[in-house]
């Protein structure tokens, strides 16, 4: 498996982006994948590694790029003490419409490749990442195939940004994965994204896991293997019944 730096210039800036290439010959269809609020660091690149291991070309962009440098951070470490005041200031550098407008440069990065099958593409996002990833998915709805958000937040609030708003641009299938007791999507905020998809008549599946938000993240102390695992089998799933494998 090849894991490829690639410097991919948007509107803002450069983004510095992992591209991790399975193994063979290709094509293979391509997924994008939102980071959450930790940034780029080990275990998301493994997230990716495992990704591109079903059979994907997978991008990892930093979407902290315009904050600039910073040295990875270990999540364990960070949230024993004041979080927000360590990832705050990164995180005020981007947002869902940001990510949304980098989508663009990322999209023709990937039509650039002669390793990427088809131009309908996926998009995984966790935690912030899942925000980041159906507005990007609603931004440019003849490009997504499929969407999964993984304990998303404010998926659907009284923003004029929320990504709720933007159902009825939809044409992805998406995979709504929720944590019980989550602050940032509590089962109100689900029942109302829930009756926007139903409304714009999006073929979604929703679930709520039995597992505290950020349950995906093997470097978080939350981790949850078993509920992990059954993520990771809804996910891959969603992108082998939507993504063409042809080129």
């Amino acid at each position: 498996m090849r894991v490829e730096p690639v410097a991919i210039q948007t509107r803002d800036g450069v983004c510095p982006t992992q591209v991790v290439t399975p193994d063979g010959a290709g094509p293979w269809p391509a997924v994008i994948l939102y980071m959450d609020a930790g940034g780029i660091r080990p275990a998301l690149v493994d997230m990716a590694r495992q990704l591109a291991a079903g059979g994907y070309v997978v991008l990892l962009p930093d979407l902290f790029y315009r904050y600039g440098p910073y040295a990875p951070f270990v999540p364990a470490e960070v949230f024993k003490g004041d979080f927000r005041a360590i990832l705050g200031p990164l995180m005020a550098t981007t947002d869902n419409v940001k990510a949304a407008a980098d989508t663009g440069a990322l999209l023709a990065h990937l039509d650039t490749r002669d390793d990427v099958a088809g131009r309908s593409v996926g998009a995984v996002g966790f935690c912030m990442g899942g925000r980041m990833a159906l507005t990007a998915t609603a931004t440019y709805p003849d490009r997504f195939a499929a969407a999964a958000s993984f304990h998303g937040g404010n998926l659907a609030t009284d923003e004029p940004t929320s990504p709720h708003r933007l159902a009825p641009q939809l044409k992805a299938e998406l995979y709504i994965a929720a944590a019980e007791n989550d602050g940032s999507y509590p089962p109100e905020m689900a029942e109302r994204l829930e009756g926007a998809l139903s409304a714009a008549g999006i073929r979604y599946g929703a679930e709520t896991y039995p597992a505290a938000h950020g349950w995906m993240m093997p470097d978080f102390p939350v981790y949850d293997p078993a509920a992990a695992a059954r993520g990771w089998t809804a996910m891959l799933a969603l992108f082998d019944r939507t993504l063409s494998r042809s080129g």
